[in-house]
């Protein structure tokens, strides 16, 4: 068996059609969405992704700023910007990229964005309301996956699905979208014993550790679907995933491969929220859609 590959580009490339559409409805009605990317120091990877996301976005139609502040720069000085965007009627979404320098602590960062603003669907309410199955905004890579796992044609319902990693990020999130969509959940992280003994009875397996190919093939259920959340920078300066792909390639049913797998729709679910935000704040204003 040779696995079918979930590409993430092509998923994305038509989810960003749609969106572009949604898009130019706003524009037609005077009305330009806008996103704030704050960014903190010199990260070579986070400058990457933040080129790509203002580059998605005005591809799109999305209106984007970029804010860049010191590696150094206090924690009342973010939140000061925070507050000014936050008051900014143009501004439908604000993006604060991560990781954050040291002396800032995510959590106080994030909870300062409106709710209503936070694209990234990190900010507690957000997270909350999520948990009670009536989300304001989806957390993007887990939104990501759901969109990928809507590709393969498989019935999540009464499925085995094993997650490893337990982040607020991905691992958390996506644990409960896999739950409310019927599936039989189970979340591994560090502490778990006989990691494998889980992800031998996955029907889909998600995978976002951040450790290099931390996943074998012997570890992936014949048959099942994988979904690769981990970019790592193998020694030979390779981008790999947290799965070793080569031996799960012949195992698995559907894989998704790094790069060009989940990055991509983690972007594209940033670009539907800010539209989704965008159209949220004209309804607020009376302002008829579909005029």
């Amino acid at each position: 068996m040779t696995a079918a590959i979930i590409d993430g580009k092509q998923i994305a490339q038509k989810l960003r059609a749609d969106w572009k559409l949604r898009a130019d409805r706003l524009h037609a009605l005077g009305i330009a969405p806008g996103l704030a990317v704050v960014m903190l120091g010199d990260n070579p990877a986070s400058q990457i992704y933040v080129r790509n996301k203002i580059k998605a976005c005005r591809e799109i139609g999305i209106r984007s700023e970029e804010h860049l502040l010191g590696g150094d720069s206090s924690l009342a000085t973010v939140l000061a910007l925070i507050d000014r965007l936050n008051a900014d009627a143009g501004v439908h979404g604000i993006l604060v990229q991560l990781p954050l320098p040291p002396q800032l602590a995510p959590h106080a960062v994030i909870e300062r964005i409106a709710p209503e603003k936070d694209v990234d669907g990190l900010h507690t309410s957000n997270l909350g309301r999520l948990l009670s199955g009536h989300p304001r905004f989806l957390p993007c890579t887990p939104a990501g996956i759901m969109e990928m796992l809507k590709t393969t044609g498989l019935d999540l319902r009464g499925k085995e699905a094993v997650v490893v990693g337990r982040s607020n990020i991905v691992g958390k999130p996506v644990a409960l979208l896999l739950l409310q969509a019927g599936a039989t959940v189970t979340l591994c992280h560090s502490q778990t014993r006989d990691l494998a003994q889980h992800t031998r009875r996955a029907d889909v397996l998600v995978c976002a550790v951040g450790k290099p190919q931390a996943i074998g093939g012997e570890m992936v259920k014949s048959g099942a679907v994988v979904i690769d959340v981990g970019i790592n920078r193998s020694p030979d300066g390779k981008l790999v995933g947290d799965v070793d792909y080569g031996a799960a390639l012949q195992r698995a049913g559907w894989i998704t491969p790094v790069p060009g797998g989940v990055g991509p729709m983690t972007i594209a679910m940033l670009l539907c929220n800010t539209i989704l935000s965008a159209e949220r704040h004209a309804a607020e204003q009376g302002i008829e859609l579909d005029a």
